[in-house]
């Protein structure tokens, strides 16, 4: 009993006095600018972060899809599983700090010689024991550890939530997508339709003996230059619709369509909000922040490995020639001690291990500022886009209805005579290319609210549940 009192008292003063080695962890400094590079909504106005992405996409078919696509895609299954997995490491992470005891037993035959033993002898041995060993965190290495795991588990998280606003925005662009390839192939049908009618006025003019062949060639190239385009496009659809059924974790197949593209109003400016506050809504940027804090507590368990390890260990057991001996009796075997291992010299093993540590300490600091400039760049980008895309599909709309007034008056000059069949086609030629043009104009505007949905972290404010709930 002395000696156990003995032993306690020094090894609660060692605890109590304990700190972890290494340097604690202070966040990066980076300074974000007072305003987004092309924002033109005020700072304070509210992101569009801050909504649910049921109220940003607001179009039933598509909420549907996303809702899908939350519950059932492979990548996102991939990213919970591997949370999960870094808890666990959390676990293995924490498991030191208890004490290890393990159990161990052997039974055997032997046989003494005669020169040891008078005379010589065979008997059985058994032996059943428990022992223990706990290594007292004097030098901060074990909770070193788990402080890098809890920020490892962190990470994982962001990128997990990082792949929910992923997987909603890229549902939402292949859904875009696929609505303006819809739209295409409209204009294109609409463009074929009207060449055949041109091509039937020439041929006629033609049979007639009014007009001549050359006419009827040129119209007739020009219907089936337009019509090329439509098998294209519908294979573009089917990729498309095959994408999107994908990120549905479904086998290829149709994709329904909610409101069509062209009901679909110009997206309005959308405020981002203040430029500090992405700091704390873009899952990459707080998934970097996470590593550079683990790669900071690795940091100290590199300047504890230079401190022996202190520790107890202990055995408690019996061992008997009879095995009823062994269950029936007392244990009959203990001992318990202190024990201290330290380095002395390794080669220089554990000096380069912190070297190599510490560089990559430094490295994660230097990928963070790298994540948070690109983070930064990427909305001043979008509301760049989102500012100019206004004006040119103004200017593509202006275009179209010229083209279109165009083509009216050519055909009523040609039907007068006081212009001739190349005028009538040159005019339908350029009304089809500014019709795509204007299309996907129409689509990069609708675009820009995604990416921006995106590069602001938005949804940064639901719970894992509200994410993939279905929208009310």
């Amino acid at each position: 009993m002395r000696l156990r009192r003995a032993l306690t008292a020094p090894i609660a003063l060692v605890l109590a006095a304990a700190c972890a080695v290494g340097p604690d962890y202070v966040p990066t400094e980076v300074s974000p600018p007072p305003e987004f590079r092309s924002q033109v909504t005020p700072t304070d106005a509210a992101s569009i972060a801050d909504l649910p992405w049921w109220e940003v996409f607001d179009d039933p078919v598509l909420q549907q899809l996303v809702a899908e696509a939350l519950g059932a895609n492979y990548d996102l299954a991939t990213a919970v599983y591997r949370v999960e997995q870094a808890k666990a490491q959390v676990g293995v992470a924490q498991s030191p700090f208890y004490p290890q005891i393990v159990y161990q037993g052997n039974a055997g035959r032997q046989r003494q010689p005669d020169f040891l033993i008078q005379p010589a002898a065979t008997f059985d041995l058994f032996y059943g024991a428990f022992s223990l060993a706990w290594e007292l965190d004097v030098w901060g290495r074990i909770r070193r550890s788990n402080e890098a795991a809890q920020q490892q588990l962190l990470g994982t998280e962001d990128v997990r939530r990082g792949v929910m606003l992923s997987l909603v925005t890229e549902v939402a662009g292949s859904y875009l997508t696929l609505l303006e390839l819809d739209r295409e192939l409209e204009i294109t049908q609409e463009n074929v339709k009207s060449f055949d009618d041109s091509l039937d006025l020439f041929s006629r003019r033609f049979k007639g003996g009014v007009g001549n062949r050359l006419q009827v060639a040129r119209a007739e190239a020009a219907q089936a230059q337009v019509a090329a385009q439509i098998p294209n496009l519908r294979r573009q659809i089917t990729e498309q619709e095959n994408a999107l059924s994908v990120l549905l974790g479904r086998a290829p197949g149709p994709i329904a369509r909610g409101v069509p593209f062209l009901d679909r109003p110009p997206a309005p400016p959308t405020p981002p909000g203040l430029p500090s506050a992405l700091l704390e809504r873009r899952p990459d940027v707080l998934q970097a922040e996470s590593t550079v804090a683990s790669s900071n507590a690795l940091v100290g368990v590199a300047v504890a490995n230079f401190f022996p390890q202190i520790g107890l260990t202990g055995v408690y057991g019996a061992q008997s020639i009879e095995l009823h001996d062994l269950v029936k009796s007392n244990f009959n075997l203990w001992n318990y001690a202190g024990n201290v291992a330290g380095p002395l010299f390794q080669g220089f093993a554990l000096l380069e291990q912190y070297r190599g540590q510490k560089a990559d300490w430094e490295q994660t600091k230097a990928q963070y500022k790298q994540t948070v400039i690109t983070a930064f760049a990427e909305v001043s980008t979008a509301l760049s886009a989102q500012a100019e895309l206004g004006a040119a599909r103004e200017a593509q709309e202006r275009s179209v209805l010229a083209y279109q007034e165009s083509v009216k008056i050519a055909r009523i000059r040609f039907d007068q005579g006081l212009a001739n069949y190349y005028e009538v086609l040159e005019a339908q030629q350029q009304l089809f290319p500014a019709q795509i043009v204007l299309a996907r104009f129409q689509l990069d505007q609708l675009l820009t609210v995604v990416t921006l949905y995106r590069a602001l972290g938005g949804g940064w404010k639901l719970t894992d549940e509200q994410w993939t709930q279905k929208p009310p």
